[in-house]
């Protein structure tokens, strides 16, 4: 199996899950896996959509083992990490799990992980394309701190659905497991040694839990609203374009917006505490009626001459919804209604994926009075 840095290469990597019967490959000319991280595991098994609804009836298993997956050690991993990425690590517990961001000086996101604590590491997951460059920036960045970083050959493996009925004990491999604050069906992400993948879900198939695609697991990430960074997002993209990133009442999210300095901070404080995100990541639904559906990357476009007011993200078939897609949308387009285009499918923002709650905006408040003040 070759590397990269040290990280699977997702070009060479195959999941010995690919075995199992009715198991097939993305299709590298499916809309639905363009730009996403789906080499080397199922698409589906055979049945997509039916095991779409499987998943809402009771727990699918989800090979995700493709993602790359680092471990950070070391007395002093905590508050190196805290000082690098959005989230607040410095503190947190055994067992404590979160997304974050690893952004640049301007704020534009560059890494987009999961993050677990365990009693002696932190490990981060994401895309594989993407985790050689977090492990070659975090390598940069230990200068005199005592930490480790390395890759391992750990692969995720998401459940959803209820887990009660199975037996933690009795699946092999395993190093990690969390429960994830989310927006979807209920979800459990495993980190399963790779060469133990095959016993792993022989051992829930034996606790009548059966695969299901990484279809399945798109379709379910797009109606959450959780973005995947080579599809959805782009090099102008940064946080609080992504409404569910931003840590509120609870939920943890992607950023802490209470904890101290790490690369692009200010540009987070300035949105949280002044302005909006000139974008907003919206859900879309398209017309299943086009010739064809488009690709991620794909502008949209509204008004009779076609303006240019977003990007298209994900594109997906939900077994209830027909074509989604997630997008990256003007802000202005969103508040002004009307049709969307994306390439030769019309579009409709799904107004339940509008944000409710963007923060207070203390900084623009204070502005406002002052402007009072000085008019009076």
């Amino acid at each position: 199996m070759a590397t990269i840095g040290g990280v699977t290469d997702s070009q060479t990597y195959r999941s010995p899950l690919l075995d199992l019967p009715g198991a097939t490959p993305a299709n590298p000319d499916d809309p639905a896996a363009a730009g996403i991280d789906a080499a080397g595991v199922a698409w589906h098994y055979g049945d997509p959509l039916g095991e779409q609804r499987a998943a809402t009836r009771g727990p699918v298993i989800i090979d995700r083992s493709q993602r790359g997956v680092l471990r950070v050690t070391g007395e002093e991993a905590a508050e190196f990490l805290n000082n690098l990425l959005s989230q607040k690590l410095d503190d947190a517990e055994p067992g404590f799990s979160a997304e974050a961001l690893d952004m640049d000086s301007q704020g534009h996101v560059v890494h987009h992980a999961f993050v677990t604590r365990t009693a002696d590491a932190f490990y981060l997951d994401l895309p594989a394309a993407q985790a050689g460059s977090l492990r070659g920036y975090l390598e940069r960045m230990i200068f005199w701190s005592k930490v480790t970083v390395e890759p391992t050959e750990l692969g995720v493996v998401t459940v959803l659905g209820d887990t009660a009925s199975i037996d933690d004990a009795a699946l092999p491999g395993v190093a990690v497991t969390r429960t994830v604050d989310w927006a979807g069906p209920a979800r459990t992400d495993v980190l399963v040694e790779r060469g133990d993948l095959a016993d792993f879900a022989a051992a829930l198939s034996g606790a009548g839990v059966q695969p299901a695609g990484l279809m399945t697991w798109t379709a379910a990430r797009v109606a959450a609203m959780e973005p995947e960074h080579g599809a959805d997002l782009d090099d102008k993209s940064i946080a609080h374009e992504v409404a569910n990133w931003i840590g509120r009442h609870g939920h943890p999210g992607a950023v802490h917006l209470h904890k101290g300095c790490y690369r692009g901070q200010e540009t987070v404080s300035r949105v949280e505490n002044i302005g909006r995100s000139p974008r907003l990541m919206v859900l879309l639904q398209l017309d299943g009626s086009a010739p064809e559906l488009p690709v991620p990357g794909t502008d949209i476009t509204a008004g009779p001459g076609g303006r240019r007011v977003g990007r298209l993200g994900t594109v997906v078939h939900h077994f209830e919804d027909g074509p989604v897609a997630l997008g990256l949308v003007k802000r202005s387009a969103l508040s002004a209604g009307g049709q969307l285009q994306a390439g030769e499918a019309a579009a409709v923002v799904d107004p339940d994926s509008l944000p409710v709650d963007e923060g207070e905006h203390a900084g623009r408040a204070a502005i406002d009075r002052l402007r009072e003040a000085r008019r009076s």
